[in-house]
């Protein structure tokens, strides 16, 4: 019932969002700073922006500067699933560079939350992202996802850039929780000796090893069994949406779960906002409205994924310990040879931190040492490892020598 409960409080203060986004609109006269009709237009503002979205927020990525240049960025769909779509930023006028699968995570914002990583890599690589779907918007004809299913959609995304690029060596960019993921399918391409394999893997933030240096996230994972969180966090879709009755985890959920790690700071972002408006300072206070249009933009699990990601990657460590199973055969990353392998972690990593991800080195056995490197940046948090003034001019200069030096 959770769900319906949040559908239906939803769907009662809708009214109020609307009158208050109009009266807004309609109080904002020009040089009535620190007025009263200001503050009644700041205040409407304010309360207009207090909701969450459901909708994925558009990239927004039009053009990129290439080689001095600026170049227009057109997005096409290069696959499609009902769960995800490869998503591919193709830049106009660009001759032949290194094609790059940015795999994003599932954990309840939009993959979105990397359009700074996207605009970056654009520099000098051909980006695609796995742009995955709100699950609250797929029907249950289309069945389940799982933890199976998100490796299987690696595997199949990693051919399709591979064959739209003219069969160029693909490198694949995982951003946290997909890098348990991304790991898995570069070994199962491996062993298969799929043609496809990337030819470089970089592991950011990621839970390959959570039992290294636990945080606070990896605690709470422990301190019930699965079957709590599947009692108390799974919820059925209500109607009207499209995935009526599938079962997920709910983005709203993990958002609130998110902000109440940092209520405080959420609330003073607000009345900034609010003092921003009243004062005249419009660009500061779009500053933090466009933060909040995308932290504030939720996507639905779905339950078969969380539920296994939960108990596979966070409780029972299933990757690191060599029993994490693809579609029935254990995944082996000792079978991974030809692919180059970098990882990334961020020294004040509350989420993931150090250790989690550089164990990956030492589950790769059979990729040779000088293939294989590891950065940690001093001065991070989680979002600094990929998004910030850190992540353009230290982190991503090391990401871009990695896949040029394996092409040499």
């Amino acid at each position: 019932m959770l769900y319906h409960a949040y559908q239906l409080q939803s769907d009662l203060l809708s009214p109020m969002r609307l009158l208050a986004q109009g009266t807004s609109a309609a109080t904002w006269w020009h040089n009535t700073e620190r007025t009263l009709i200001r503050s009644l237009s700041a205040a409407n503002d304010v309360l207009a922006r207090m909701r969450l979205t459901h909708t994925r927020p558009a990239y927004g990525i039009d053009e990129v500067e290439v080689g001095g240049r600026m170049v227009p960025v057109v997005e096409e769909q290069t696959s499609r699933t009902p769960f995800g779509t490869l998503l591919h930023f193709r830049r106009e006028g660009v001759a032949d560079q290194p094609p790059v699968l940015l795999a994003a995570p599932l954990s309840g914002h939009f993959a979105t939350l990397l359009r700074e990583t996207v605009r970056t890599l654009l520099q000098d690589h051909d980006v695609y992202i796995t742009d995955w779907h709100n699950a609250r918007d797929v029907a249950l004809r289309h069945g389940a996802f799982g933890l199976d299913d998100y490796v299987g959609h690696m595997i199949g995304f990693i051919d399709a850039v591979h064959q739209d690029s003219g069969g160029q060596p693909v490198h694949v960019v995982a951003v946290c929780q997909p890098c348990v993921a991304a790991l898995a399918a570069c070994a199962v391409m491996a062993e298969d000796g799929h043609e496809a394999q990337p030819r470089t893997l970089t592991l950011m933030a990621g839970p390959v090893d959570c039992r290294v240096n636990p945080t606070e996230v990896n605690r709470l994972a422990v301190e019930k069994p699965i079957e709590w969180f599947e009692r108390h966090l799974i919820s059925h879709v209500p109607l009207p949406h499209a995935g009526f009755m599938r079962r997920v985890y709910p983005g709203f959920v993990q958002l609130t779960a998110f902000m109440s790690m940092n209520l405080e700071r959420h609330v003073k972002s607000f009345e900034d906002i609010y003092h921003h408006l009243f004062n005249g300072e419009v660009e500061k206070a779009d500053a933090i409205r466009t933060f909040y249009e995308e932290y504030l933009a939720v996507n639905d699990l779905p339950a078969e994924f969380y539920l296994e990601t939960v108990n596979k990657v966070f409780q029972t460590y299933d990757l690191p310990r060599g029993v994490l199973t693809y579609r029935g055969r254990t995944v082996d990353p000792a079978a991974i040879r030809r692919t180059w392998l970098f990882t990334v972690e961020g020294e004040r990593d509350d989420i993931c931190s150090v250790g989690q991800t550089v164990a990956a080195h030492d589950l790769c056995a059979g990729v040779r040492p000088y293939m294989k490197n590891h950065h940690i940046q001093t001065g991070v948090g989680h979002y600094g490892v990929f998004s910030g003034r850190k992540w353009s001019q230290q982190i991503y200069p090391r990401v871009r020598e990695t896949i040029h030096a394996s092409l040499g």
